[in-house]
């Protein structure tokens, strides 16, 4: 496998740089295969490394940029339902081990894991989403987008997706979060292990985000760490035109070794006296 490998990033890197290899046939079935592969969860767009870091397989996410251009349109139909589209949808999910209650949606380059289930959502092409995890009813999760095992995403949840920049690292929810209503991740954001970002709270690659549980606040950027309860916040900034509340998240606590890693976000924020 790891020759494969390496011959697929050489060629997929050379068609990188000469778009006209792309109308070989060689070329166009490597990009072919590494989305398969993406879709069978054996490549990862970014991947965990042994120092509690991520890194971004920029090659993968060149193969999927490549692969919108080889596909052609087509009119996809489901009884009365039609779309118009380059990319196929995910089949055989009785033989993945996945439940997909209607209307869920995934795109083929999407893994999917056994045991994961899918409410009436979408999921986009070159997102991995663990086992174990429930992507809610109308949640997204955008191109990219590595979710790990036993991750609640709420109704509404928008997790962001990335192609480009290729080198742009993609939104990155690690194992046993909670992430509440309508929550908002975007920007390459990464959330760490068994946090609890509670409803409707915003996190970009530039958000402010303040742990205020010590006696001076301490300030992250696009990085919620491990463990961490979150919710939406304010802090003050001064403009031309006078001083205005600006939104921001509040580390407000952190998730207890002993809770139940199903908990709901209720019970995570009533340690805390707060409500979601």
């Amino acid at each position: 496998m790891k020759n494969e490998i390496e011959e697929l990033k050489a060629v997929i890197e050379r068609a990188w740089e000469e778009r006209s290899l792309l109308d070989g046939a060689e070329t166009r079935e490597t990009v072919r295969r590494v989305v398969e592969l993406l879709d069978r969860g054996e490549l990862r767009v970014a991947e965990a490394t042994g120092d509690d870091a991520w890194v971004v397989n920029e090659w993968v996410k060149k193969a999927v940029i490549l692969y919108f251009p080889i596909q052609k349109l087509r009119t996809i139909r489901a009884g009365e339902l039609e779309w118009y589209d380059k990319i196929d949808l995910k089949h055989d999910y009785d033989k993945l081990g996945v439940r997909a209650v209607p209307h869920a949606m995934a795109r083929y380059g999407a893994y999917i894991a056994p045991g994961a289930v899918l409410m009436p959502s979408y999921v986009n092409i070159g997102a991995y989403v663990d086992t174990g995890t429930m992507v809610d009813t109308w949640a997204t999760v955008g191109s990219c987008a590595q979710i790990g095992k036993y991750v609640h995403l709420s109704g509404g949840v928008g997790i962001g997706g990335v192609l480009e920049p290729v080198q742009a690292a993609p939104v990155i929810v690690e194992d046993h979060c909670f992430i509440g209503s309508r929550a908002i991740i975007v920007e390459g954001a990464r959330i760490c292990r068994e946090a609890v970002i509670g409803s409707n709270v915003v996190i970009t690659g530039s958000t402010h985000i303040i742990d205020v549980t010590g006696s001076e606040p301490v300030e992250y950027r696009g990085y919620v760490p491990p463990r961490s309860v979150v919710i939406s916040g304010t802090y003050s900034k001064r403009f031309p035109a006078g001083e205005y509340n600006v939104a921001c998240a509040l580390i407000i606590g952190k998730r207890k070794e002993s809770t139940d890693k199903k908990t709901t976000l209720n019970d995570a924020l009533r340690d805390f006296g707060v409500s979601a």
